[in-house]
């Protein structure tokens, strides 16, 4: 026990906080449980387990955390285009092609496989004869919230689902197996057994852990995964008749979670400075998590060399996802024309209603914006900077850059338009132009720059040592990953509080001022808050959820809300489209090194001379919506196979002789 216990050793911020836990399956339980340490490495690898992943998505094979890619979840929004299973004209879900969420093979990564290894922590730690009662209670409260954790992600997949608190036995005895074969429980029974394991939680875990264990679950986090499950569970897709008694429990557990984490220290980052109009310190916040912590959900990363001897490295793949191709990038990610059009103005306002006029028809579409709005997208002259430490520039590992212009990654600036070779090209839209900077087809229009690092003297965000060998460039990334972070939680605490009404309702309208008063907004014009969401249930409501569209883009979030709030069938006959910036025709010829000198000599070229050389035009991404939203596709039903594995299972009803009600 004490060799293993040398081995695996969970150090928090450390090295050794992220190293790869191994599966003890076949462990002596009355000897790993007896010593802390032993027993601290079986709760290790519940983190190594069922932390979210910061490039998660839709693959069955993973825990299903939609983490902001364009993944089969995001595809469904306005922040992507493209069709996914779930929304793709030409396909109907079935139990036949349904993706299966509920059970994988591989008991690794099965939901079940990630519970059982909870339950036996929980069965184990009870159990221990020799374990301090503090001990106990440190020990258990990551593993109970980590059960509830892996339920809530099915909850709002399933609804209901089989409760399982124990270890089962996989070896059949007495009743023929009968004991492994279990019944869906009802919502509201899942709903009460995650919150109780949540309770539990809260009441053993600090509100706060010392600087080495720094990523571990707080008191505050438990409330918070509880408020955001209550918040599910009085939302529309559970609750139609609107009972306000879940609204209700939503908002306690809400104001819990607020008032536990700032006990513990944690807030919105950089609360009374976001960053001017630019919103520099708001981004910060994704790859910085000293000072006051955003951070209530994370998972660490670190940007440790993979051949730095016995280092175990842990990249975050989000910023390399992201980058432009020719620096080494993934390509980068489009963003559509339609999140781009829904982003506030400087006042505030939709875009409309704002003080400011609008052009998203011209070349002007970034002018006067929210100053999130510049640190969610990139586009043609925007600095996007990184830490080239070694890169050579004139050599062929950065031969998509210009060499004469470009000397090192602090002068990086996106210069990603498009010119066509004739008028009738242009007007083709099978033709593809030409992009600059050899961008050629991995041109994203508009980038999604949301959670990047651009401050080139950052330590968590590594473009360097190329010389060394292992041209990783931006994949080693140390940069966190935010599940839950503070400003979702008092988004949740808003919304939670307008569904309960009454003195509430102010709470709620206080809380998103709170968010919006971060970036600049003050009470000089109501925080670009109309006055009607005062007294005005269903306009606070609306407010709330567009002021998530705008925070939490591309965080994961949004079809989700557009799944609880039962919404998507608002987008029948939707189309999403791509902003091109194209040159003008006279500059087309022009060689992009005399272009971009010139270009970059006037003072006012992002100002008021940004449209002299440069237009837009929007491509359709995808056709118009054909997919009829019926309530199966809120629900997913099970496929087929389990109901042969599992004869005590029921399906969804709307699903094939489906008589499960996920509404009871």
């Amino acid at each position: 026990a004490l060799a293993v216990a040398a081995v695996i050793s969970f150090t928090g911020c450390s090295d050794d906080f992220l190293k790869d836990k191994k599966v003890y399956g076949s462990f002596d339980g009355s000897v790993v449980y007896e010593y802390y340490e032993t027993a601290k490495s079986r709760v290790d690898y519940l983190y190594r387990c069922l932390l979210p992943n910061a490039v998660g998505g839709s693959n069955a094979l993973t825990d299903i955390v939609s983490a902001g890619i364009n993944d089969d979840f995001s595809k469904c929004t306005e922040e992507y285009g493209e069709f996914s299973l779930f929304n793709d004209p030409s396909a109907v879900l079935t139990i036949h092609n349904v993706p299966d969420y509920f059970y994988v093979i591989n008991g690794e990564t099965s939901p079940w496989g990630r519970i059982r290894e909870c339950n036996d922590v929980i069965e184990g730690v009870t159990g221990s004869e020799t374990l301090t009662r503090e001990e106990k209670e440190e020990l258990l409260g990551q593993a109970y919230f980590f059960r509830a954790w892996r339920y809530y992600l099915l909850v709002k997949m399933y609804g209901g689902v089989p409760i399982v608190d124990h270890v089962q036995n996989p070896v059949i005895g007495d009743g023929n197996g009968e004991n492994l074969v279990i019944p869906r429980s009802s919502t509201k029974d899942c709903v009460d057994f995650v919150c109780n394991d949540l309770d539990m939680a809260s009441r053993y875990l600090p509100v706060q852990w010392d600087g080495d264990n720094y990523g571990r679950i707080t008191s505050g986090a438990a409330l918070a995964l509880k408020g955001r499950m209550l918040l599910l569970y009085a939302s529309p897709l559970f609750n139609r008749g609107d009972d306000q008694s879940r609204w209700q429990a939503a908002y306690d557990a809400n104001f819990a979670a607020i008032a536990a984490l700032k006990a513990g220290g944690f807030g919105l980052a950089y609360e009374s400075n976001g960053g001017d109009n630019n919103a520099k310190n708001w981004a910060k916040m994704f790859t910085d998590h000293t000072g006051k912590s955003e951070a209530v959900f994370v998972t660490l990363y670190n940007n440790v060399s993979p051949i730095a001897g016995q280092n175990i490295n842990k990249y975050n793949l989000w910023e390399q996802g992201i980058r432009p191709g020719n620096i080494n990038g993934g390509g980068g990610r489009t963003a559509t024309a339609e999140i781009v059009d829904l982003f506030p103005m400087a006042d505030g306002k939709r875009p409309g209603e704002s003080i400011y006029t609008y052009d998203n028809e011209g070349s002007k579409f970034f002018m006067n914006r929210d100053p999130r709005f510049y640190r969610t997208f990139a586009f043609p002259g925007v600095e996007w900077k990184f830490n080239s430490g070694d890169v050579d520039f004139s050599g062929s590992t950065m031969s998509g850059l210009c060499p004469s212009y470009y000397t090192d990654g602090s002068e990086y600036e996106l210069w990603n338009y498009c010119w066509y070779v004739s008028a009738t090209d242009l007007a083709d839209p099978s033709k593809s132009g030409y992009a600059a900077d050899k961008l050629g087809t991995r041109n994203r229009s508009v980038y999604v720059r949301k959670r990047s690092n651009d401050d080139p003297s950052s330590d968590f965000n590594v473009f360097t040592d190329y010389s060394s060998g292992d041209q990783q460039g931006f994949r080693r990334s140390a940069a966190p990953y935010m599940e839950i972070r503070y400003a979702e939680v008092l988004l949740n605490l808003a919304e939670s509080a307008c569904g309960a009404g009454g003195t509430h309702h102010a709470e709620g309208v206080q809380a998103l001022k709170d968010v919006r008063a971060r970036v600049g907004y003050t009470s000089a014009n109501n925080y670009g808050l109309n006055t009607d969401i005062e007294n005005d249930r269903a306009k606070l409501f609306a407010a709330i959820l567009y002021e998530r569209q705008v925070e939490l883009a591309y965080e994961g979030k949004r079809f989700w809300d557009l799944l609880r709030r039962k919404i998507f069938s608002d987008m029948q006959g939707y189309s999403r489209y791509r902003i091109e910036i194209q040159v003008k025709n006279e500059y087309a010829t022009m060689a992009r090194r005399d272009f971009i000198t010139m270009i970059k000599s006037d003072p006012e070229l992002m100002t008021k001379n940004y449209f002299k050389y440069f237009t837009t035009q929007t491509w359709r991404i995808d056709e118009t919506y054909q997919w009829d939203v019926k309530d199966n596709y809120y629900f997913q039903g099970l496929a087929r196979k389990h109901f042969e594995q599992n004869p005590k299972l029921q399906q969804t009803i709307g699903w094939e002789s489906g008589d499960f009600d996920p509404l009871k």
